[in-house]
């Protein structure tokens, strides 16, 4: 909880696009992107809710707003004597730290018909790495395809997350549904299970994500040399 001094501190800084985009996605962070209400940041940047407007249109431009605070953390592109597929894995799992810390980005972008210009600049750089790297248009424009979600950090798994449900049952479910769908359940049975996983229960999530990207990475090399 903030002291009496940081509330007051907090409420007589000057308001500013930047600030409301922070204070939301401080909220999102602790309380989900639900928490990020007009309503509530007025109430933690101690303004009236309508003195937001003069910044931020309405809730959309708010969502796109808080995804670029999230895109503007990760890395450029690197700089140093770096092999393009070296420049490009580090640029993505920089992209999957910044989202690791707003667990509610992947979410949001998802939802989104159409990217922020920040977003886009990001893409942008993306296409340019691969281009540096020597890549044809045509098959930077087929990576890009392939990539998909994972150039932002996250991916669209196969399986809901089924973290919040008790082992013993899922285990109980499955079972029941062994003679009927053997090779998942065989699956289900043989790997090992990591509790705080978010891509299924019991993934390595990092682990997953790396293996992905890593393959992709390796076909697209082989590719571009052919």
């Amino acid at each position: 909880m903030a002291t009496q001094i940081e509330q007051d501190e907090r409420t007589r800084a000057p308001l500013s696009r930047e600030r409301i985009l922070r204070t939301a996605v401080a909220l999102a962070d602790h309380g989900g992107v639900e928490a990020a209400s007009m309503r509530k940041i007025a109430q933690e940047t101690g303004v009236v809710p309508m003195a937001l407007y003069k910044h931020v249109a309405g809730k959309d431009e708010l969502l796109g707003g808080m995804i670029d605070v999230v895109v503007g953390e990760i890395d450029p592109p690197a700089v140093d004597d770096i092999d393009w597929k070296g420049a490009i894995r580090q640029r993505i799992l920089s992209a999957r730290q910044a989202l690791l810390r707003h667990p509610w980005a992947s979410r949001v972008m998802e939802s989104r018909t159409e990217p922020t210009p920040t977003v886009l600049a990001y893409m942008d750089s993306m296409i340019g790495m691969f281009r540096a790297g020597g890549f044809s248009m045509d098959l930077t424009h087929h990576a890009m395809h392939t990539m998909g979600s994972r150039l932002m950090g996250f991916t669209q798994e196969l399986f809901n997350d089924t973290s919040d449900v008790d082992p013993e049952v899922e285990a109980e479910m499955w079972g029941q549904m062994a003679d009927v769908y053997p090779s998942i359940y065989e699956l289900f049975r043989t790997v090992t299970h990591d509790d705080a996983s978010v891509v299924g229960s019991g993934c390595d999530d990092q682990f997953e994500f790396e293996f992905a990207l890593d393959l992709l990475l390796d076909g697209l090399e082989k590719l571009k040399d052919r």
